[in-house]
């Protein structure tokens, strides 16, 4: 088995050919982007920094046989994937030092080969920071820091992962404090407390909302990273789309995604698979993938990679057997007219507010020269749409990049390099079933892109893709 800590002396000549390489065998990557994209990056926050210090500390080694996954923001400013490494960003000098645990010879020379980030100038290069030090040094640093007294700022936030988002550690981190027989602090607070000791005269100032400003906005190196995440797990949607039949389970169509997600180089996944079909699409977070899927099933489908650091989300439903009944056609259809409404309303610049009156506008027309057979599906969808007509407030869908459930920073309106999904849910009592369709969408100056319009969307291109043989780039 290979751990974390893989090799790279090369660094841009790595990322060049990680850049234009097919399917890559193994999913853990270091250079992910050249030294200039996370020194841009740091230069950003040095301007909001002032003169202080930011100190940032890595994630810990994984337990047993897992590989090594680094924080997102420690990773989003550094690109240092080592366990327990600290960076120190002096806003004064603009200078980044990073702190390494020391290599252990029996690591490099009999147990995993050689792979860490090692001590030393040529590190330093790599990675484009003016030192790599001995951990043991940062003790030395942060005394210095402490007698000149000058505010430090540190992620207050638990850190992320991967397989989660911001509001997921967070709320661990309050469940565990809540409970009277667990109780424990994030590792981000007993940090916290550590350096309020260490430098009693500074103030410590959270970190978080600072990069969350940074990261809401993609940089072209980022967008290129979501769009192989969306074509990876379309082309996953799509295995899983061919693959369905009565009588199989849904973890077996969640295989379908995984073997794509590998094949593709992805770390793994970027949540857990949502595969629900029959009564179990009423849920809209449903993962248990044990049930089996049923002649006359839909089956909705959300599922998509973590790759290089960045996720992607995207959903699609489709029928078990291959072909809509004409009542799954008609809820389908308006239900996927509504959510084209809402997607076609999307504007740059505008609010979550604005485009969602413009949305419902175009949502009453349609549902005026719908022709309904079903008086429950009827009442469903006007309660949709009501639901939409009382939104006042809140963004749309929600934002993907480095987390499944990004952040949006302090952004009111929707700006060119932010990337965000629709998900609107129908949900019909009387049949306990749910429809929901997810697209990853990128805001340009001139509008949005769609990053995963390559999948089939109307009932008939999906019959007739289902029909198909599988197409050969798939097989």
């Amino acid at each position: 088995m290979r751990k974390a800590y893989l090799v790279d002396v090369f660094a841009v000549i790595l990322f060049v050919v990680l850049m234009h390489a097919p399917a890559l065998a193994q999913p853990v990557f270091r250079n992910i982007f050249p030294p200039e994209e996370f020194a841009a990056r740091r230069g950003r926050l040095f301007e909001k920094i002032g003169n202080d210090v930011a100190i940032l500390e890595g994630t810990t080694e994984r337990p047993g046989e897992q590989p090594f996954r680094q924080g997102n923001q420690f990773y989003y400013l550094t690109g240092v994937a080592e366990p327990r490494a600290i960076a120190v960003l002096d806003g004064r000098t603009k200078e980044t030092t990073v702190f390494l645990l020391p290599a252990n010879p029996t690591d490099v020379s009999s147990k995993y080969g050689p792979g860490a980030l090692y001590l030393g100038e040529d590190s330093a290069r790599l990675i484009g920071v003016i030192n790599v030090l001995p951990r043991e040094q940062f003790g030395k640093a942060l005394d210095a820091i402490a007698k000149e007294g000058r505010i430090i700022y540190t992620p207050f936030r638990p850190e992320v992962l991967g397989n989660a988002s911001s509001y997921d550690t967070q709320l661990l981190t309050r469940l565990n404090h809540e409970d009277p027989w667990d109780g424990r602090p994030s590792r981000e607070e007993a940090f916290r407390l550590k350096l309020m000791g260490a430098a009693p005269r500074s103030e410590i100032r959270d970190l978080d909302p600072l990069v969350d400003e940074l990261r809401a906005i993609k940089s072209e190196g980022e967008i290129a990273m979501i769009r192989e995440a969306t074509r990876i797990a379309d082309r996953g949607i799509l295995r899983a789309m061919h693959a369905a039949k009565p009588s199989m389970f849904e973890y077996q169509l969640q295989a379908e995604s995984e073997y794509e997600f590998k094949r593709n180089g992805a770390y793994g996944a970027s949540y857990f698979a949502l595969v629900a079909t029959g009564r179990n699409t009423w849920y809209t977070h449903y993962h248990y993938n044990t049930a089996r899927l049923e002649a006359g099933d839909l089956v909705q489908y959300d599922y998509a990679p973590d790759y290089r650091y960045y996720s992607s989300d995207v959903t699609r439903i489709f029928p078990a057997d291959g072909r809509f009944t004409a009542h799954q056609r008609e809820l389908y259809t308006i239900y996927l007219r509504l959510y084209q409404a809402l997607m076609t309303s999307i504007r740059v610049h505008e609010s979550a507010t604005t485009i969602t009156q413009r949305a419902v506008e175009k949502m009453d027309t349609i549902v005026a020269a719908y022709p309904f057979t079903d008086p429950a599906l009827k009442s469903a969808v006007l309660a949709f749409v009501d639901g939409f007509r009382k939104k006042r407030a809140g963004m749309l869908g929600h934002a993907v990049g480095m987390e499944v459930h990004d952040i949006y920073g302090s952004y009111k309106t929707l700006e060119p390099g932010m990337v965000f999904t629709i998900e609107p849910m129908l949900r019909i009592p009387e049949e306990h079933i749910g429809l929901r369709l997810e697209d990853m969408l990128l805001i340009t100056a001139g509008g949005y892109e769609n990053l995963s319009s390559s999948l089939p969307i109307e009932a008939a291109d999906i019959e007739k893709f289902m029909a198909a043989p599988l197409p050969k780039d798939l097989q």
